[in-house]
């Protein structure tokens, strides 16, 4: 009998068909600290409204300042036009804000830094 995992609140069997999507950002060189250390510590409340909003499989990476971060939706933009709407997301978003700088490449009216995937191994 197949064994499902559990993440996020859902099986993996559940998300695994969902697409992938991946963008850029990019923090000033002396908030690298920092970042890293408000992301062990991410409210509650905004773990569970990306949860709430469908996004899975969630990851950041760090090179220097840049950032990939990398995740599963079905649907990217609406799940990001939900979270732009919470209060909470909103709080959180005003107190990283100040650790960010521009992405370069990042093309006006581009609400992210998106990346192109051009190899997946399942």
């Amino acid at each position: 009998m197949e064994t499902l995992a559990k993440t996020n609140g859902a099986s993996v069997s559940e998300w695994t068909h969902l697409p992938r999507y991946a963008f850029n950002l990019r923090i000033k060189a002396d908030c690298i600290e920092e970042y890293e250390r408000e992301h062990t510590r991410v409210w509650p409340e905004l773990l569970a409204k990306l949860k709430e909003v469908g996004i899975h499989d969630y990851s950041i990476f760090r090179r220097g300042q840049d950032l990939t971060l990398v995740l599963r939706c079905a649907d990217f933009d609406r799940a990001w036009d939900e979270l732009a709407k919470d209060p909470v997301n909103q709080r959180w978003q005003e107190f990283m804000s100040r650790l960010f700088e521009a992405v370069p490449g990042h093309q006006p009216g581009e609400r992210f830094a998106m990346c192109k995937e051009v190899f997946y191994l399942p």
